[in-house]
C-alpha cells in the first residue's frame, strides 16, 4: 500500500472520482439531501486538490482510498473521505486519518473537523470509535430538521 500526496502530476482524476462515488453510494437513497459528491467531476475534483490538501492511498496499482483536508482558523477540515468498497476494514481509513492528524500538528491546528450524515450513524459510531465527538448539529439550507452533524477530535500536542 502507498499514500500519495496529490500535487499536479496527478491524472488519474476519472478514478478518483469512481472511488468516491462508489464509496458514497450506500448513502443513495438514505440522506436528504443527496450527497455533494454526486456533484463532483474528475475537473472539480482537480480543482479541490489545488485549493486543499488531498492524500489517495493506491493497492496494486487501484485507487483504494482518498481524503481532503482544509485548513481553518482553529482545525482542519476532513472532507470526502472515501475506501473503496471491498477494501474496507483494512486500516485504509484510519492511515487517511492518520495524515490528517500529522498535518494539523504540522499546521498548528488543535483539531480535526468532520461533517457527516445524521442517518449515517454506523459512520457515527466508526468516527467515535476514532476519538471524534459529537459538537453540532446543523440543517443544510432549506431543511427545517437536522441533516448532519459536525465531530471534532482533540489532538494532544
Amino acid at each position: 500500500m502507498t499514500t500519495l500526496r496529490l500535487d499536479a502530476g496527478f491524472s488519474r482524476w476519472d478514478e478518483l472520482l469512481a472511488l468516491i462515488l462508489s464509496s458514497f453510494a450506500y448513502m443513495n437513497g438514505r440522506i436528504d439531501p443527496p450527497s455533494s459528491a454526486l456533484g463532483l467531476t474528475a475537473q472539480s475534483l482537480a480543482a479541490k486538490a489545488q485549493t486543499e490538501i488531498a492524500y489517495v492511498v493506491i493497492e496494486e496499482g487501484a485507487l483504494v482510498g482518498c481524503i481532503f483536508l482544509r485548513p481553518e482558523a482553529d482545525c482542519l477540515y476532513v472532507g470526502k473521505l472515501a475506501v473503496a468498497p471491498g477494501a474496507e476494514r483494512r486500516g485504509i481509513g484510519r492511515r487517511l486519518l492518520t495524515i490528517a492528524e500529522d498535518t494539523a500538528r504540522t499546521l498548528s491546528l488543535p483539531a480535526l473537523r468532520l461533517e457527516t450524515r445524521i442517518e449515517l450513524i454506523e459512520n457515527h459510531a466508526v468516527f467515535g470509535r476514532w476519538g471524534f465527538e459529537k459538537t453540532a448539529e446543523n440543517a443544510h439550507p432549506g431543511f427545517t430538521r437536522i441533516t448532519s452533524i459536525e465531530m471534532r477530535k482533540r489532538l494532544a500536542s
